[in-house]
């Protein structure tokens, strides 16, 4: 039998995360004015000069004959919000899906633990559980900001690209149009984009309360069949999950950059996605663990979760490693323009390189050892660099596609980050609060306290 074990969300961890939003709010407002300030006087001179990079940058990835349709990118024929908000909205839009994949991440792998039938991680799921608390408001963020950033954000939302009479007409678009606006024509409403994203988040939020009722389920009764039932839903779960996070990608972080497409970006941003999210799991297990709390959990368990972090950085360090050198030996400028604009401008050249460090060389250098994956303090170096990393990742892959040569990382960027992060803490945190700590009649408990490696 196993004793209750319930997190208390204690008044004092509330107003660390209020602070810590409050800050990032304070940042963001200070970032803001600034930016207001910089762009003051320059902005006609910004979109000149963004205009003249992105016609370069278009130039080469157009034929030399007969493809003037290029000329959009540069901006031609459109009204652009000044830099500041674009930056504003980049930022917003590039957090809620870096935060959402993580939420979603937590479900993720819940659902892996049951359709493995793995007993290691019988203590510890509640904790990706509760992660899972932030699909819901993800999903209604994402569909507000979708119409508040769509012009911006989304090269393929202006009509007239997808009219042959236009002098914005673009041929290759106009052939996409089908992905965004089906049945619809292209340049109407997106509803196929729209009806996916709703869908998505439909979907694995129903998974979320359906999985969840049922382990909470088990705490009261001990059935081992509502084990089996969740293991049922979570296979279910996982096909659509296979289908859904590579589409999902596709839609809210591919199709910004339209023109360009790669066959492992959905790949890509799950490697990205599913390596925070086990840092996130990691992070918040050692410092229940320093509470007090999951007297159960071991070294032997936080191994598990050490080596989870430390191959799968090593996961998408051969995914990114794996795009970048078929479009690099290929040498197609129409997918090359994608690595350029972010290879040779500030501030995504530096950001490019150091993603390499944080996300590939320190995790692989400090959990390569043992002892370094079994212990707390070295867990708390490793995934905040992770998850920072791999938010700069998320920098990188969004904001060239939106600001070209005028992207910033400042105050703004970062505040924001640390709002989104303060928000999520707290939704999950208050999500944790609310249920049982361990599963009290979870069938491989007792496998998970004789587990040793």
């Amino acid at each position: 039998m196993i004793a209750e074990e319930k997190y208390e969300f204690k008044p004092e961890t509330q107003r660390k995360i209020f602070i810590l939003g409050v800050v990032g709010l304070l940042l963001f407002a200070l970032g803001v004015f600034l930016a207001m300030r910089s762009g003051h006087g320059h902005e006609e001179h910004d979109k000149k000069a963004s205009t003249e990079i992105s016609k370069s940058l278009t130039a080469s990835v157009a034929p030399q004959e007969g493809h003037e349709e290029h000329k959009v990118e540069a901006g031609e024929g459109h009204h652009e919000s000044p830099t500041w908000v674009k930056r504003i909205k980049t930022s917003l839009w590039q957090n809620n899906v870096f935060f959402a994949g993580i939420g979603i991440i937590g479900l993720f792998f819940v659902a892996i633990q049951y359709a493995a039938q793995a007993g290691w991680s019988a203590p510890i799921k509640r904790i990706p559980l509760a992660m899972g608390s932030w699909i819901p408001v993800a999903g209604v963020m994402m569909l507000v900001l979708w119409f508040f950033v769509k012009g911006d954000i989304f090269h393929w939302t202006h009509h007239g690209l997808f009219d042959p009479n236009s002098g914005d007409f673009d041929k290759i678009i106009n052939g996409k149009a089908g992905f965004f606006y089906w049945p619809m024509a292209g340049g109407s409403f997106p509803i196929f984009f729209i009806a996916r994203m709703i869908i998505f988040f439909g979907l694995w939020w129903l998974f979320l309360v359906l999985i969840r009722k049922e382990m909470l389920a088990e705490d009261i009764d001990g059935s081992t069949q509502h084990w089996f039932t969740a293991r049922k839903f979570s296979a279910i779960f996982l096909i659509i999950f296979a289908v859904s996070s590579s589409v999902s990608a596709w839609d809210w972080v591919m199709s910004i950059d339209t023109h360009w497409f790669s066959t492992m970006f959905g790949w890509y941003v799950f490697a990205s996605w599913w390596v925070t999210g086990l840092s996130v799991i990691t992070l918040i297990l050692v410092y229940l663990k320093d509470a007090g709390y999951l007297k159960m959990v071991n070294a032997n368990h936080l191994h598990d979760l050490g080596k989870f972090i430390f191959a799968f950085s090593i996961f998408w360090t051969y995914i990114w490693f794996g795009q970048f050198l078929l479009i690099y030996y290929a040498n197609i400028p129409e997918e090359t323009v994608y690595f350029i604009s972010r290879m040779k401008t500030a501030p995504y050249n530096w950001i490019f390189y150091a993603n390499l460090f944080l996300n590939f060389v320190f995790p692989f250098l400090l959990l390569m050892t043992r002892d370094a994956k079994r212990h707390i303090s070295m867990l708390k170096v490793v995934c905040p660099i992770v998850i920072v990393g791999h938010w700069f990742d998320f920098y990188n892959m969004v904001t060239p596609g939106v600001m070209k040569n005028e992207g910033g990382l400042g105050f703004l960027e970062i505040g924001l980050g640390l709002f989104f992060f303060a928000a999520f803490l707290y939704v999950v945190l208050s999500s944790l609060s609310k249920i049982q700590l361990v599963a009290k009649h979870h069938p491989f408990m007792e496998e998970s306290m004789h587990h040793h490696i």
